[in-house]
C-alpha cells in the first residue's frame, strides 16, 4: 500500500492537473491558429492558380503559376482539413507547401514576369513560405512538446 494522500475528494484541482488543462487549452488555440493559417495559405494557392486569368502572362509563367497555385491550394486544403477533425498537421506537407512559396518569388525572375504578375506571384510566394513555415516549425514544436510528455515516466 502506498502512503501517498489522496486529495481527490477536496474538489480542489492539483498542480498536474491544473497544467494539463492549461496545456490543453494553449494547444486548442495552437490548432485554430494553425487551420486558419493553413486555410489562409490554401486561399493564396487558389489566388496565385486563378491570377493567370486577370494578367496578361507568357505560357511558362502561366502553367507555373496554374501547377504549383494548385498544388499549394490542394496540399494547405489537406492540413486544414487534418486541423478541423482532430488530425495533427502534417509536417512534411506545410515544409512542402513552404518550399514551394520561396519557388514562386524566384520563379517571378526566371520567367520574367511583367509588373502585376510579378507582384502579385511574388507576395503570394512569400506569404506562403511565410505562413507554412510557421505552421512546419509551430507543429513541429507541438510533436516535440508531445514526444518529451510521453517521455517522462508515470
Amino acid at each position: 500500500m502506498s502512503d501517498a494522500v489522496d486529495d481527490s475528494d477536496t474538489g480542489v484541482p492539483s498542480e498536474t492537473e491544473r497544467q494539463d488543462e492549461s496545456t490543453l487549452i494553449a494547444n486548442d488555440e495552437r490548432r485554430r491558429n494553425m487551420s486558419a493559417i493553413s486555410g489562409i495559405a490554401a486561399i493564396l494557392g487558389a489566388w496565385v492558380a486563378l491570377s493567370v486569368l486577370i494578367y496578361d502572362v507568357g505560357e511558362a509563367t502561366l502553367w507555373n503559376n496554374v501547377l504549383i497555385g494548385a498544388v499549394v491550394f490542394l496540399a494547405a486544403g489537406y492540413n486544414f482539413y487534418r486541423l478541423n477533425n482532430d488530425i495533427p498537421l502534417s509536417v512534411g506537407v506545410s515544409a512542402l507547401v513552404a518550399v514551394l512559396g520561396i519557388w514562386l518569388i524566384v520563379a517571378t525572375a526566371v520567367f520574367g514576369m511583367a509588373a502585376g504578375a510579378f507582384w502579385s506571384t511574388a507576395i503570394s510566394g512569400l506569404l506562403i513560405a511565410l505562413l507554412s513555415g510557421y505552421n512546419a516549425y509551430e507543429a513541429r514544436e507541438a510533436e516535440t512538446v508531445v514526444t518529451e510528455g510521453e517521455a517522462e515516466p508515470p
